[in-house]
């Protein structure tokens, strides 16, 4: 400091580097630019060292969900095994084949009915919550069914067991639970993947295991889980020891999907929907955007009051940090209710779903009545010697194979050969025609819509439909796996198809809702085309000529006997001339819903 000092005690500003082209702080202001350089490259460099680190956080929980909907969806397809049982009920319980068709029916109803409503709340809340909500409907509904076949045959049908009425209410639980399963799997799976290029392949995995679970739980019925005959060969599957399984297996699951199913990132995915709707032009007018326009300042601090004290500057901190979560909870349920409201009133879906209707209801009614099929193949002898070459275990089995196959081809072939979306969902609201296609035609590629490959597959649906009815295979189970292939195949690319189609037209923030209420058509259609079964199988067993000429059947059914079971292709060849006629005309609603008037090629949706 002494040399600071001058002669006269003062303090000379040249001793601080004064230059008189600049102010005296100039130098410090210099410094704190430098400074502030630093300090945002160094912020800069926190921020991506942040982002990478919730980038690699996000795809870990990503796929860790992804792994916890694949467990899921391997178990949650117990009912597909019903054909391994639903002849038992027959022969042990003494149900009539209307009963067991009530049964079937019951599940299929609890499984896609409630459907929607599971997806609504999948959406609104959480995928895990859901998987929890299945295992308890899961574990009491097999314990129930379990515990009412023990019992053997009801008061109603000459036993002492429980009343058929418990049997149908385990089966509602088990249905309920396979819908909140199933749609809490591949709901985390469309929302977490939906908005990649391999959206197809995310999304069939899913639903191919779902598919494949009734392969695996068939086999250990049949083999782990089945009676001894006196020569200690392998008997029918013991049905109590099964449901007992499958009930505990299944309560695990969920409890385990309630913990490892999570949507990654879904504040983005709902905040690119708003924006997607805001540019879409369609929603000027909307009562959220006036109320967040009216309170878009709310973020704004008091610049009086900037300097008050910390404990008001918290408690303030913290009204806004609850205003933000108000308004993201209100933001996402507005978005989602619009998106349903969007999605109700746009008729190509109606078609979409009435296509649906058709194709999965008859493929639906061939799974749960393959037993009682298989067994009108060959007709009783005198002193009960025959054999059939064939049994439902096998082809539960060859229908999940074909299924899961084909779930898995179409999801994805489609990925690499479908045409490539607009980059806006709604781009057709607000675009003309001939932009969107212009965009078409910039495709330099082989393309092969999703709708071609849908079409196709109904199609060979319908082969194995019109095999049976003709009556191919009676007296020839060896042939019956042809069948069960070609229906199979079908109705899984229905399964895998649909749902991809919808997050292409409509997105995935609302995929739960929007899938839920296409997924509702199955039951109406299970139901339909059970009832027609039912009826011809029980007109045969009657010796009731099932029909007029038209359906080329005018005798009674072949190797008829007196009791309530039926031989001959009489008890089924009526309905599978139905059914095949139906799959060809859900074919042509899903072409009319693509190439129709404001169908989704008019409107330049790529699918």
């Amino acid at each position: 400091m002494s040399s600071l000092i001058r002669s006269n005690g003062s303090i000379d500003r040249d001793d601080f580097g004064y230059d008189a082209r600049g102010p005296l702080l100039r130098d410090f202001g210099d410094s704190d630019e430098l400074s502030t350089e630093d300090d945002e490259r160094l912020m800069g460099g926190w921020r991506d060292a942040s982002e990478g680190k919730k980038e690699g956080s996000d795809d870990f929980f990503r796929y860790l969900s992804f792994g916890c909907a694949m467990l899921s969806g391997l178990c949650a397809g117990s009912i597909t095994a019903y054909s391994l049982y639903g002849h038992l009920f027959l022969k042990h319980l003494h149900y009539t084949q209307f009963q067991v068709n009530i049964v079937s029916i019951t599940a299929e109803l609890s499984t896609y009915l409630p459907v929607s409503i599971f997806g609504y709340l999948c959406d609104r809340y959480s995928p895990g919550s859901l998987s929890l909500i299945s295992g308890l409907f899961f574990g009491p509904g097999y314990l129930l069914a379990a515990y009412t076949y023990r019992q053997g045959p009801p008061v109603s049908a000459g036993g002492n067991g429980w009343p058929f009425s418990m049997m149908v209410l385990g089966f509602v639980g088990i249905g309920m639970g396979t819908s909140s399963m199933y749609i809490s799997a591949i709901t985390t799976c469309a929302k977490n993947f939906g908005r990649g290029r391999h959206k197809g392949f995310a999304l069939a995995m899913p639903i191919a295991a779902f598919g494949l679970s009734g392969f695996w739980q068939s086999q250990i019925g049949s083999r782990l889980l089945c009676e001894r005959r006196p020569d200690g060969s392998r008997g029918d599957v013991d049905v109590f020891r099964f449901f007992l399984f499958l009930g505990i297996t299944l309560f695990v699951v969920g409890v385990i999907g309630a913990f490892g199913l999570r949507v990654v990132g879904e504040g983005e995915l709902i905040d690119e929907g708003v924006e997607e709707l805001e540019r879409s032009g369609l929603l000027s007018d909307s009562e959220f955007f006036r109320a967040s326009e009216s309170g878009r300042s709310y973020g704004a601090l008091d610049g009086g009051r900037r300097h008050s004290g910390g404990v008001e500057r918290r408690q303030r901190e913290a009204d806004e940090a609850k205003r933000r979560e108000e308004e993201e909870r209100r933001k996402k349920t507005w978005l989602l209710n619009e998106e349903t409201r969007i999605f109700l009133s746009d008729h190509t879906m109606w078609w979409l779903a009435a296509g649906f209707f058709l194709v999965t209801g008859t493929g639906e009614t061939f799974i749960n009545n393959m037993g009682t099929i298989i067994g009108t193949l060959y007709h009783p002898s005198p002193d009960n010697t025959t054999t059939n070459p064939t049994s439902p275990a096998t082809h539960v089995s060859i229908i999940a194979i074909a299924s899961t196959f084909t779930r898995i081809f179409t999801g994805t072939i489609s990925d690499y050969l479908a045409p490539a979306p607009p980059p806006r969902r709604y781009r057709a609201s607000i675009s003309s025609l001939h932009s969107l296609n212009g965009f078409d035609k910039s495709q330099h590629r082989f393309t092969i819509s999703r709708l071609t490959l849908l079409v196709t597959f109904a199609f060979i649906l319908s082969l194995g439909q019109v095999l049976l009815a003709t009556g191919a295979v009676q007296q020839h189970g060896e042939r019956f796996w042809a069948v069960s292939a070609l229906i199979g195949s079908g109705y899984g690319a229905a399964f895998s198809l649909t749902p991809v189609i919808i997050s292409v037209v409509w997105g995935v923030e609302n995929f739960g809702t929007n899938w839920g209420i296409v997924a509702m058509a199955p039951a109406l259609g299970a139901t339909v085309y059970s009832v027609i079964y039912s009826w011809f199988y029980q007109r045969a067993v009657k010796g009731v000529p099932p029909g007029p000429g038209a359906l080329g059947y005018g005798g009674p059914a072949e190797g008829m006997v007196k009791d309530i079971l039926c031989y001959g292709k009489e008890c089924y060849a009526g309905t599978f001339w139905i059914m095949s006629a139906s799959v060809w005309v859900a074919c042509g609603l899903w072409i009319w819903a693509w190439k129709g008037p404001s169908g989704w090629s008019k409107r330049g949706i790529a699918v």
